[in-house]
């Protein structure tokens, strides 16, 4: 990537099943007083173009709503098609799951600056863990990209392993994903 890029798309993934969640709803879930799409969206408030792939909720912010397509084929599908509604081309995407309500404009600023000189970027926890949360050049997703045929399924990590990359620590709290309601009530408490 190169340094001062400033104009990139966000693609939120929230099409998930949610299954430890009984199926909710993860975009709709408050924390706060706010929804998880709320929290996601103020962390991408720089994004020229915001998509969010997941069914359409409430929010007062300009996004577009679009269901991967195979519905349910994981993030893989949901980013590829994210990626292809996108309205304009852009050189850079912030690709973010929707229930990580610690994300903020700063980290994604961060990494941005931290993909200088490689395809991108991608927060980990302090275990060293990936999370999905990663900035990548579009030119460079496309190199790697599966046809659309085998996007159903197929595994993000494996895909991603083949771009270069900066692994970026997380700070504080912002690598913590909503997975289950005992996560949702311990991080509303912390």
């Amino acid at each position: 990537m190169e340094p001062g890029l400033t104009s990139f798309a966000a693609i939120i993934l929230a099409g998930g099943q949610a299954t430890r969640l009984g199926g909710a709803d993860k975009a709709s879930i408050e924390m706060r007083g706010r929804t998880l799409l709320e929290h996601t969206l103020d962390a991408v408030i720089d994004a020229s173009e915001v998509v969010v792939v997941g069914q359409s909720v409430p929010t007062d912010r300009p996004v577009t709503f679009v269901v991967e397509d195979p519905q349910y084929g994981g993030p893989v599908a949901g980013l590829l098609t994210g990626r292809d509604v996108l309205l304009r081309q852009f050189p850079t995407l912030a690709v973010l799951a929707v229930d990580m309500p610690f994300l903020t404009a700063s980290t994604l600023r961060r990494m941005q600056d931290a993909a200088v000189g490689h395809d991108g970027a991608v927060l980990a926890d302090p275990e060293g863990r990936r999370q999905l949360a990663f900035i990548v050049a579009s030119d460079a997703l496309d190199r790697v990209r599966p046809d659309r045929e085998s996007a159903h399924g197929h595994a993000l990590w494996p895909m991603l392993d083949q771009l270069d990359l900066v692994v970026v620590e997380a700070l504080a709290r912002e690598h913590r994903d909503i997975d289950t309601w005992t996560d949702l009530r311990d991080l509303a408490d912390d």
